[in-house]
């Protein structure tokens, strides 16, 4: 059976209160009541006049409804929560207007094992940010005659491929408005952190058992790191990438953000990362850039 709530009206008109943004709000249901609580915080402006100048102060005000949730299945009582559905694409729109701004054109680098989706979320991110999309292995391909990253390592070797790297992380960082994304072991180089730090990195960490899934699901055939190992599909590839992640943990803790996986599901109260869409992704990529750019600008000086 569907869920009934009784509907609640309400007025709210403070004095001399005026609202600056759209209200945000948020679903709870508690098991131990029978009422259903939606949180609605308002950001006031609240105007004082001081002599000559203007002082403008912001407020949080939450506001509490309640509606009884008597014919709710039990099963969504005992879950403890109850989320009311959310326009992603209009959360990452407003978003990337509050965020776009401030990144004053800097590239945006993603890094993160191989697998975890820098290209998808990539390609989210720049069409939301008005950015253009870069694949550092595309061009590294194209620049060694069209061939694939896999037949580079074959005929070329690693060191070969990752000299090549440098030299694309190197002409990137002299470019703008651009979202990249880099091969998944571009972070093993020092030098490349340096020119991705004239942009802003950001870490797309997802457990090793969701990346094993995912890859084993494809094949390893273009992935060289990995299609030379025998045995089940699965549990080879998961041991070469828990091997890699060892290998390249530290590194990737030396990007600008780190947006996991793993919070971002257990903050929807979900089990399965995998249950995550690249918009969601997306949109905590663009809460974890706005933090880094908020503590590099004062908390947005002069705005």
């Amino acid at each position: 059976m569907d869920a009934v709530a009784s509907q609640t009206c309400f007025q709210f008109q403070p004095n001399n209160l005026f609202i600056g943004t759209r209200p945000s709000t948020s679903l709870t249901l508690s098991p131990d009541s029978k009422n259903l609580r939606v949180i609605v915080s308002f950001k006031l402006n609240q105007h004082h006049h001081a002599r000559a100048s203007k002082i403008c102060r912001r407020t949080i005000t939450p506001l509490e409804l309640s509606s009884s949730y008597h014919n709710l299945p039990a099963s969504t009582l005992e879950s403890g929560s109850c989320r009311a559905p959310l326009d992603e694409d209009l959360v990452l729109k407003n978003k990337s207007q509050d965020v776009g701004p401030h990144l004053s054109g800097r590239c945006i680098y993603l890094v993160g094992m191989m697998g975890s989706g820098k290209t998808t979320v990539g390609k989210v991110l720049s069409q939301v940010l008005g950015y253009s999309f870069c694949d550092c292995d595309s061009l590294i391909e194209e620049e060694v005659g069209g061939k694939s990253v896999a037949d580079i390592f074959k005929h070329h070797g690693e060191v070969f491929f990752r000299d090549k790297e440098t030299e694309a992380l190197q002409k990137l960082s002299l470019m703008h408005r651009l979202v990249i994304s880099t091969g998944g072991g571009a972070v093993t180089r020092p030098i490349n952190w340096k020119y991705m730090h004239k942009g802003v990195s950001v870490w797309l960490d997802v457990p090793v058992e969701a990346l094993a899934q995912r890859i084993a699901a494809v094949g390893t055939n273009s992935r060289p790191l990995l299609h030379n190992e025998a045995g089940d599909a699965y549990t080879q590839t998961f041991m070469r990438l828990s091997a890699l992640f060892e290998e390249r943990n530290e590194a990737y803790a030396n990007a600008n953000t780190r947006v996991s996986l793993e919070n971002i599901a257990a903050k929807l109260g979900r089990k399965d990362v995998s249950s995550l869409s690249p918009t969601t992704i997306a949109i905590e990529a663009l809460e974890q850039i706005e933090g880094f750019v908020k503590g590099e600008d004062g908390c947005y000086a002069g705005s």
